[in-house]
């Protein structure tokens, strides 16, 4: 009995891998091909605001709260040997290149990915999008592209609204708090970080966005039917997401070191 189970469990993940492998080339030809389609101010400004603006202040708020924390939790380490002034190094690297883009990432499959599920799978469960093929109008290209674009387009730009929050929280518990000289906090963050470090976290969001808009638009458009397929659908997209961030953190994280230690190593 038990094989049988894990067959059919190992049928059913491959079957659903390749249907939302199927879901993103699809999504990713009516990007390139339905430019006319999913371009239109009222739709893709839409979601730039939805997405976007919306979110500025939950992710504000938590980057900055994070490099406060981060700041607090170090500042007795560093000031036990005397090197409080480098406090500043440690917790904005860690902000630029790991916690700012992973944590903002999360907080947006959190609040962007949940409502993108929530609504497609709404609009599926009320045949709204059956509605839409019958009068020859591509789903994919109206709705699917439109919200994919502006996650891959906003999400970044949220992610560098967080670290730079996150900088800030830092700063003013290091400066303000514990009396640590502004000026050899900025020096030492200029030594320590350069402009590959800041690109490092913007590129890991293009890819954490690009991965929030498609898992939430595909777990919204395979919705089962009732208000109980629309909740485990929401919850499904914000699980996959998580767990695919962390993948992708990691496989680039390692990716990146590599490029930028080959880098310093031409440089020097």
């Amino acid at each position: 009995m038990w094989i049988a189970r894990l067959g059919a469990m190992i049928v059913d993940t491959v079957s659903r891998f390749g249907e939302f492998t199927l879901f993103t080339l699809a999504t990713l030809g009516a990007v390139v091909t339905g430019v006319p389609a999913w371009a239109k101010w009222s739709r893709f400004g839409t979601q730039l605001y939805l997405v976007g603006t919306r979110s500025v202040p939950v992710v504000g708020l938590t980057g900055a709260m994070i490099g406060a924390i981060l700041a607090v939790e170090g500042y007795d380490q560093f000031a036990a040997f005397g090197q409080e002034s480098r406090l500043g190094a440690v917790v904005n690297i860690s902000i630029t290149k790991q916690i700012g883009p992973v944590l903002a990432a999360v907080m947006l499959a959190g609040r962007v990915g949940c409502s993108l599920a929530a609504e497609l799978g709404s609009m599926r469960v009320t045949d709204q999008i059956d509605a839409m093929r019958v009068m020859a109008a591509d789903p994919l290209r109206v709705l699917v592209a439109p919200r994919v674009v502006a996650c891959v387009v906003m999400i970044p730009i949220l992610t560098v609204a967080s670290i730079l929050c996150g900088i800030f929280g830092g700063w003013f518990v290091t400066t303000k708090l514990y009396g640590v000289n502004p000026e050899a906090y900025w020096d030492f963050t200029r030594v320590f970080i350069d402009w590959f470090d800041v690109m490092n976290g913007v590129v890991k969001s293009v890819f954490f966005g690009t991965a929030i808009g498609v898992i939430s638009c595909y777990k919204g458009f395979r919705c089962r039917s009732g208000a109980q397929g629309v909740g485990r659908a929401t919850t499904e997209a914000f699980v996959a997401s998580f767990v695919v961030i962390v993948i992708i953190n990691l496989v680039l994280a390692k990716l990146l070191n590599d490029i930028d230690a080959m880098r310093l190593g031409t440089r020097m």
